[in-house]
């Protein structure tokens, strides 16, 4: 089925917003995977913020064009399933190597992240990157490190201090007896 040139441009242009907006990008070959297969992975796709779509390898090329994925350019062969993360930069990197496992029909083929492109073998670097709350807990409990223990150690003075006056009372006690 031909599409017509303004389908074509309508798809480099959503294509093209999505990456211009995307934290991280990943490629995979879906052949092989069913329509029910597909159905299950766009729905679990957008329930956690990544846009997936299968696009003709000639329109994805055009519509990274001037992003930051433009360096996926020479992975865009054969069947291409492309996933952008747009709430944390791991999250289609995590979607996509859970259903690999699942599925040994997905194969993933590039992961983008920050302008440079990567091998499949990089795939968990870039899953196991923490999401935004967690980066945010992982920072606060750095800043907050320091404090505690200062106030561990202001607070360990005046215990130091009851702890030598009790210590000159039992003695005295002691010495009374």
């Amino acid at each position: 089925m031909a599409i017509g040139l303004d389908q074509k441009q309508q798809i480099v242009a959503e294509v093209n917003e999505a990456a211009a907006s995307a934290l991280s990008a990943v490629l995979a070959d879906y052949r092989g995977m069913t329509v029910a297969e597909m159905t299950e992975m766009r729905v679990k796709a957008r329930e956690s913020g990544v846009y997936l779509r299968v696009v003709r390898n000639t329109l994805a090329k055009r519509a990274v064009e001037g992003t930051e994925y433009e360096c996926l350019s020479e992975s865009f062969v054969g069947p291409t399933l492309v996933a952008f993360s747009h709430d944390d930069p791991g999250s289609a990197a995590r979607l996509l190597k859970d259903y690999a496992k699942e599925h040994e029909d997905l194969e993933v083929k590039a992961v983008a992240i920050g302008g440079q492109a990567f091998g499949a073998d990089q795939i968990d670097r870039v899953a196991t990157l923490p999401t935004l709350d967690e980066a945010r807990a992982m920072l606060m409990s750095v800043m907050q490190a320091p404090i505690v223990k200062l106030a561990r150690t202001l607070n360990e003075v005046p215990g130091k201090l009851v702890r030598v006056v009790a210590a000159v009372k039992d003695q005295k006690e002691a010495q009374g007896d």
